[in-house]
């Protein structure tokens, strides 16, 4: 027997002690139970998520997500690199926001450098600017890819026009349309383009009506308010107790938004509300991500009306490569840049966690250092994957068909979840 028929052999009889397992669980059980497996290639599950379903004709009576397929290990991988190096695995986490993702784990950085405070109010801006950017681009395509879970295409078609237009501005910005790395520890990589700010404003003023029509199209439609209104109902203590962050955490009633509660950048000088929902339906979920992208709007309407000019980088040389020219120059420069290239900005021994407000929620990275210019231990907190946690209480009692419109409403990413 050769090698491939003997793994073949052994992967038929793990098979069937799995089956055998799922019987012997079912068989305690009243009634016919049924194990369906959902996923991982799926088209609801919008990833590589599996769903292992026991159900009792059509009703769910016990859900186990599986995780991992698109594992990784992009925490082991960040002790091997600097962290700047690392920068672009950032990207990869909650891909449908790279901007967002560069932003939080270069603040992560900075707070553990002890130099938050020290970037310049410029860079502030341009960084709020492209978290909010990435927050409609995700929330667009997260609520076009929820419609058509449910059957409307049409709102898919709507949403993804404008976040074309969001690459476009991206693209511009960062010379890439969907990995970005476009933050550098202590600053950005580059300043804004000539008339970027203007083109910006200009999509602002179009993609408004993009949420009236959207909203025409799914908030009063009979079909999507019967597939989601009192479907998937997260109460609020359910909420709290499993972790849940962002428009989740939110669409159950619960009060919690890291720009609010703890402001980093320039967001507590801006003026938004916190939209909440109070039942914690899909509906609900539904409708604060709506809202948080015309609150995300007015914020880029304030940051460009208050952006000031000047550096967008912290002037010092052993955090940020100094410009090429004094690098051909000065001794001193070309000293700094050697340095940073090959060993990476030196951090002081000692660990922090930062947490930022993203699309999808909480994204937190607790980085443990001892000193110099990797990182001894990094801890993603990916809130796709806590958000994910939920879904054992919250699908059993439902029907199949409403495990599309619950996953859906979640909004998670794969990339996130798995890391």
């Amino acid at each position: 027997m050769n090698p491939v028929q003997e793994l073949e052999i052994k992967d038929t009889a793990a098979a069937a002690r799995d089956a055998a397992a799922s019987q012997s669980d079912s068989s305690t059980l009243e009634g016919d139970r049924m194990v369906l497996n959902m996923g991982p290639s799926h088209p609801a599950t919008h990833g590589v998520l599996r769903l292992i379903l026991e159900l009792d004709g059509e009703i769910i009576t016990k859900a186990i997500p599986d995780v991992g397929f698109l594992h990784r290990g992009d925490e082991k991988i960040a002790e091997n690199m600097t962290y700047t190096q690392f920068i672009p695995y950032t990207d990869r986490l909650d891909y449908l926001a790279p901007l967002a993702n560069n932003v939080a784990y270069a603040l992560a950085v900075e707070k553990l450098m002890g130099i938050e405070g020290d970037l310049p109010p410029r860079c502030q801006y341009i960084r709020v600017i492209c978290c909010e950017l990435a927050r409609i681009s995700a929330h667009l395509l997260g609520l076009g890819a929820f419609a058509m879970d449910v059957g409307a295409m049409t709102v898919f078609l709507y949403t993804f026009t404008e976040r074309e237009k969001i690459y476009n501005l991206i693209e511009s910005l960062t010379g890439a349309r969907f990995t970005t790395t476009y933050t550098r520890i202590g600053g950005l990589s580059r300043d804004l383009p000539p008339g970027w700010t203007e083109s910006l404003r200009h999509f602002l003023n179009e993609v408004v009506l993009n949420f009236d029509e959207s909203e025409k199209l799914l908030t009063r439609n009979r079909i999507f308010v019967d597939r989601t209104r009192d479907v998937g109902v997260i109460p609020r203590e359910i909420a709290i107790d499993y972790g849940l962050s962002g428009p989740n955490l939110r669409g159950s009633g619960v009060d919690q938004d890291l720009r609010k509660s703890h402001p980093y950048l320039v967001y507590e000088r801006l003026k938004f509300d916190v939209p909440i929902g109070s039942v914690g339906d899909c509906y609900d979920r539904y409708l604060v991500r709506m809202e948080e992208m015309r609150q995300s709007t007015r914020i880029l309407h304030q940051c460009l009306d208050e952006l000031p000019g000047g550096p967008v980088s912290i002037p010092d040389g052993k955090t940020v490569l100094p410009p090429k020219r004094n690098v051909l120059t000065n001794m001193e420069e070309l000293i700094h840049q050697f340095m940073l290239v090959t060993q990476g900005v030196n951090v002081p021994p000692g660990e922090i966690y930062f947490g930022a407000e993203n699309p999808k929620g909480e994204l937190g990275f607790y980085i443990n250092s001892r000193g110099g210019g990797t990182p001894h231990r990094l801890k993603i907190r990916a809130p796709s994957f806590v958000n994910l946690s939920v879904l054992p209480y919250l699908l059993p009692g439902n029907m199949v068909s409403d495990t599309v419109a619950i996953l859906g409403s979640l909004d998670f990413v794969m990339g996130e979840c798995d890391r």
